[in-house]
């Protein structure tokens, strides 16, 4: 079982990462495509440069809200439902 002070947390980084606008559309268009490169992630946002993709991509990862899979050169990522639940149950919402 996680800790009280654990628990506070990671809330407070899956927040932060899901206060910034960019990152809010990344989890919310996984959430709708379950599982995308980072190309396909890139090609939905549109107007966005591949370094700012990957930073928001790894702020998302390292705050525990996405997962990610490797496939030879390709990464998917996907949200991690679980933290999702927990912490902000609106990505879920159809």
């Amino acid at each position: 079982m996680i800790d009280r002070k654990s628990e506070i947390q990671q809330a407070v980084k899956v927040y932060k990462a899901l206060g910034e606008p960019t990152r809010l559309k990344i989890a919310l268009c996984l959430t709708d495509e379950q599982c995308l490169c980072c190309t396909d992630i890139a090609n939905k946002l549109e107007s966005i440069a591949g370094s700012t993709l990957s930073h928001h991509l790894k702020q998302l990862t390292d705050c525990g809200l996405l997962d990610l899979r490797k496939e030879g050169t390709y990464i998917y990522y996907s949200v991690n439902r679980e933290v999702a639940q927990r912490y902000a149950p609106y990505l879920l919402e159809s």
